[in-house]
């Protein structure tokens, strides 16, 4: 028998080589794109040779998926994307970004059509691009870019897979291999290093921080106008509230939260911050500063701090008007079983009155005049002066003329307003 040596310097399969593992899990949204950011980046400064994607998603942002596929296509280091269970939509165009694609036996890839925040399909233009996106993902990495397409296009046949005109397409394992869109199907990640002849390498797993979950739940489309609408009534309910309590606390929180979610997931700046804070400055000197120039601008720069914390104005735009729209009706119903004279509202509107309960009378209200007599010193048309027991009064005739010297009796007062009636020779007569 003869025995063969092997070199000392064989090494097992993969052994020296550095291997990251990024999850890319939920929705694709820009705190995702931030998480992928700083993770990638950390790949590349360890000089890793192999970064994983381990793909479980049902889609999510077009945008966010557009930013993370740039940075994916911009990477040198080879990339593989296992699906675990599902890439739907934004999640298939992120893993046709990548070198490699492997499948768990159970894993669906593609139903990719895009569709706007209310559930219906885009416009033409939008569908347009974006299926002019999946088709250059997939070309940029050698895969045939019709299945690509049929993913966003309902509009291509391709019934043997599955996906019928009027069907978007989605993959199978099986038929994700057949059509070249998949490398190979695996059971676990073991399987998977083994496949790429990486299991004896060197595995790094990262993880979201607990800012990073933070912020992607504080940038979900669904969760910022829910902060914007409990920021903006929190703030009305507690002008009319005395003092400052819980509902200001809850709205000061809830825009401290969305800027805080923005800028961990790198949408906001500083300068946001700082244009929010001018803006709430001016608004509160409106209140002792007449003109409403302040707090048009005030207004004006608070709008435009939130608009500069997202990456998609119409979404920004529409989460503002909800905000808007909760706030106006929740006036609406404090007005009128609150009124004004509580809260922020007392201190700035007038409240005293001169009451004849304390004391304070307009005019003199002269009753004992009433049915006493007098003469016409200038004619009445309808006012003029009048003689009473030798005192002139300004008076008022009942709406006719009454010429000068002619004798007339006081039949009203009202406050200054002393109204008079010509004497006729009948009623001299009867009281004669």
């Amino acid at each position: 028998m003869i025995l063969m040596a092997l070199p000392n310097d064989v090494k097992a399969e993969g052994e020296g080589k550095l291997v990251y593992v990024i999850p890319i899990e939920k929705e694709v949204e820009r705190g995702l794109e931030a998480f992928l950011s700083r993770t990638t980046g950390e790949a590349a400064a360890e000089n890793a040779d192999h970064v994983i994607f381990e793909i479980d998603t049902p889609g999510g942002r077009v945008d966010a998926a557009g930013q993370i596929a740039e940075l994916l296509q911009k990477m040198e280091i080879e990339t593989t994307s296992y699906i675990t269970n599902e890439a739907l939509s934004a999640g298939s165009y992120i893993a046709l970004n990548t070198d490699n694609i492997y499948m768990n036996p159970q894993a669906t890839m593609g139903a990719s059509g895009v569709i706007t925040s209310d559930g219906n399909a885009a416009d033409k233009k939008a569908q347009s691009a974006w299926i002019a996106a999946m088709k250059s993902a997939a070309s940029s990495k050698g895969r045939d870019p019709l299945y690509a397409e049929a993913m966003a296009n309902p509009d291509i046949d391709l019934k043997e897979y599955g996906a019928p005109e009027g069907d978007y397409l989605t993959l199978d394992p099986n038929s994700a291999v057949e059509v070249g869109y998949s490398e190979g199907i695996v059971r676990h990640r073991t399987e998977l290093l083994s496949e790429l002849g990486l299991q004896d390498a060197q595995i790094v797993e990262t993880e979201t921080t607990f800012a990073e979950e933070v912020a992607r739940f504080l940038t979900n489309p669904v969760v910022v106008p829910i902060l914007l609408s409990v920021a903006s009534i929190g703030l009305i309910v507690e002008l009319y509230s005395p003092g400052f309590g819980i509902p200001g606390s809850l709205g000061l929180v809830s825009l401290v939260l969305f800027f805080y979610g923005h800028i961990v997931a790198g949408l906001a700046g500083y300068e946001a911050i700082i244009l929010l804070v001018l803006g709430i400055i001016m608004i509160i000197a409106e209140i002792f500063v007449p003109g409403g120039i302040l707090g048009v601008l005030g207004i004006g720069a608070v709008a435009g701090s939130l608009f500069m914390s997202s990456a998609d104005t119409g979404h920004m735009a529409m989460s503002i008007g909800i905000a808007l729209l909760a706030s106006i009706i929740v006036s609406i119903i404090l007005f009128k079983t609150m009124g004004l004279e509580k809260g922020f509202f007392k201190n700035i509107i007038l409240k005293d009155a001169t009451t004849s309960e304390q004391g304070y009378v307009s005019s003199q209200n002269r009753l004992e005049l009433i049915g006493l007599k007098g003469t016409a010193v200038t004619p009445l048309r309808p006012s003029g002066t009048a003689l009473f027991n030798e005192e002139r009064l300004d008076v008022v005739s009942e709406g006719g003329f009454i010429s000068k010297d002619t004798p007339i009796k006081v039949v009203k007062t009202e406050g200054s307003r002393i109204v008079v009636r010509e004497i006729n020779n009948t009623e001299n007569t009867q009281e004669e």
